[in-house]
């Protein structure tokens, strides 16, 4: 816009200079030219009374002495009692006082027509002004003007006005710049503030300045922001209180559990209800302090995901044993450090096995994989169930199954996990048979954007990580 606004100014001032200018430079050179043969009547009109007196050479040369010089004027004079001109039409015998510039046949012709004219001669032009003379002859005052008095004061004339005309459009261009600049700054910052709100910098604002309507966008934009501020605060105080309201019957779960006696169904039953309070306070903390739950803390942040596999194994395999599940974990063996919290990579794999078992048959295995590479951590969870038929729809956020108890934000939980970090979750068919969730863990700290195809689950592809040897724990069921 900056640019478009001083080549618009640079074209309309140069076409308004061009436009003025030349005209005006002509009608300077037609002045010049004009005061210069006004200078040359004015000496031949000196010469004229003195003509009509006397034609006496000496006195004449007087006369045109004082009036000019014998290099610039010449009077020419006929003879007493001959005709003005020969049958050829040229002045014959008379009195020529002065240097001759103009030909025999305009003198002629000045004489017979009686009027003033000028004519063209080396050096410059000459006028011819005629003047009667007592004898009733008519006698011819030449006075001669040089090229350099014709366009004296010309060319300075035309300095200046390129001068001026070059200044005006310097200015122009530089007053277009500088509004430019006031409309082009707004929208800048306009940009800045959108790209700052899109990156969860919820404090950008815009300066309301510039022309009226950067002015009027500006206030839309802070009101806007202001709107999406209160509209998460509401979504946290929700939330908080969503979750609070589960107090109440975790409280009469934690003491039914209680009441269960000794017994492995009933160890595993308080530890889960324990787990879900922490959950719960977690959601009520967060949503409180408005954290994001996957942000590392900083260098050494993290957890092992080896043990946090492991663990969530153990809880998982007793549910798979009343089912009669195979399953199977490998590379879970040695510690791999991953720059996400604990909570979250446990949340994750229980939203991915908790589908297991939600969305597959009594008896379907499952099997769950670690990969550590260099610069990346790859969890796969596969099953030998029928598959998804449609993965785009299954990473779409909120949307479920359809079935009971499917709220659809579990594969959400994964992917904003995984993308956390830089990393991405993909859909595909395991070698089981049915599905397989890939959770790709970058290692590097960089939580680069993810770049989508059409959907939240289609990911961009990267290079795959060299698998670490794996070992497998494999249970038959009962």
């Amino acid at each position: 816009m900056r640019w478009a606004l001083v080549k618009v100014s640079l074209a309309v001032t140069a076409m308004v200079v061009v436009a003025f200018a030349v005209p005006l430079g002509l009608v300077i050179r037609e002045m010049a030219r004009d005061r210069a043969f006004s200078n040359a009547e004015r000496e031949a009109a000196a010469v004229a009374p003195a003509l009509s007196i006397t034609t006496d050479r000496e006195q004449l040369e007087r006369v045109v002495a004082s009036a000019g010089s014998d290099a610039g004027m010449a009077v020419h004079i006929p003879a007493a009692g001959e005709e003005s001109g020969g049958p050829d039409g040229t002045a014959r015998g008379g009195t020529d006082i002065g240097r001759q510039r103009a030909t025999d046949e305009d003198i002629a012709a000045v004489r017979e027509m009686g009027r003033a004219s000028t004519t063209e001669v080396s050096g410059g032009s000459t006028l011819l002004q005629p003047v009667a003379l007592s004898s009733g002859e008519i006698a011819v005052v030449e006075v001669y003007v040089p090229e350099s008095e014709v366009t004296n004061g010309v060319g300075t004339a035309w300095a200046v006005l390129a001068a001026v005309g070059a200044a005006l459009i310097v200015g122009s261009v530089a007053v277009a710049d500088r509004l430019g600049v006031r409309m082009v700054q707004p929208a800048r910052r306009l940009v800045e503030g959108a790209h700052e709100l899109g990156e969860g910098k919820l404090g950008a604002r815009v300066p309301v300045e510039g022309p009226n309507e950067l002015r009027l966008a500006a206030v839309a934009f802070n009101s806007m922001a202001d709107q999406v501020v209160q509209l998460l605060a509401n979504e946290r105080e929700l939330a908080a209180d969503l979750s609070h309201r589960l107090r109440t019957p975790l409280t009469v779960l934690r003491l039914n559990a209680a009441s269960l006696g000794e017994g492995p169904a009933a160890e595993q039953t308080r530890a889960a209800v324990e787990q879900l309070e922490r959950e719960v306070d977690t959601i009520i903390r967060t949503a409180r302090d408005a954290k994001p739950q996957t942000a590392a803390a900083g260098p050494g942040a993290g957890c092992d995901a080896a043990e946090v596999v492991r663990e969530r194994m153990a809880f998982w395999s007793a549910l798979a044993e009343d089912e009669g599940r195979k399953w199977r974990v490998a590379g879970a063996d040695r510690p791999v450090r991953i720059p996400v919290a604990r909570a979250d990579l446990a949340a994750s794999l229980d939203a991915l096995l908790g589908n297991v078992f939600r969305h597959t048959a009594e008896g379907t295995a499952f099997a769950v994989d670690l990969h550590n590479g260099e610069d990346a951590v790859i969890v796969l969870v596969s099953d030998a169930g029928p598959g998804i038929a449609d993965p785009e729809a299954a990473m779409a956020r909120g949307r479920g199954s359809g079935s009971d108890g499917s709220t659809g934000l579990g594969l959400d939980i994964v992917r904003r996990l995984a993308e956390s970090t830089g990393g991405d979750v993909r859909i595909g068919s395991s070698v089981l048979g049915g599905t397989e969730v890939r959770i790709w863990i970058q290692l590097d700290g960089r939580a680069a954007p993810v770049r989508r195809r059409g959907h939240r689950g289609a990911v961009r592809r990267r290079r795959q990580p060299r698998p670490a040897p794996t070992t497998q724990v494999t249970s038959t069921g009962r």
